[in-house]
């Protein structure tokens, strides 16, 4: 992926900074990664409908709630921009608003083996 393709999606998935979004959870609270073995402190899911440059639907951590949950409404505050990687995550809250040190706390399971930068507003 050239540098141009890469800010264009950059550009395409921060524009869900501040809407209203719908996650369907397909890694809940407290399960485990079918193929690695880590284990899901936070509900983690896809917004239906998206694409991401994975070739997968755009994914999605929903902080703040602290049960395992199916499907989510919530509100995206930011998005974890992965420079290493093509698969940005976008962080979804029920209202909460998260510092960027909580967010990288509440998602280093995951993201301590990629090279990112939070975004907070759309590009």
């Amino acid at each position: 992926m050239t540098s141009v393709e890469r800010t264009r999606e950059v550009k395409e998935h921060s524009c869900y900074i501040g809407r209203i979004v719908k996650v369907a959870i397909d890694r809940q609270l407290g399960t485990k990664h079918p193929d690695h073995g880590v284990e899901y402190p936070v509900n983690y899911g896809y917004i239906p409908g998206t694409m991401a440059a994975d070739g997968d639907e755009l994914d999605a951590y929903v902080l703040g709630v602290e049960v395992p949950i199916n499907t989510f409404d919530g509100r995206v505050i930011a998005m974890i921009h992965r420079l290493n990687d093509n698969d940005d995550k976008l962080i979804v809250t029920d209202g909460k608003n998260f510092s960027n040190d909580e967010i990288r706390a509440m998602t280093r399971f995951q993201e301590q083996w990629f090279d990112s930068e939070i975004v907070r507003r759309p590009i």
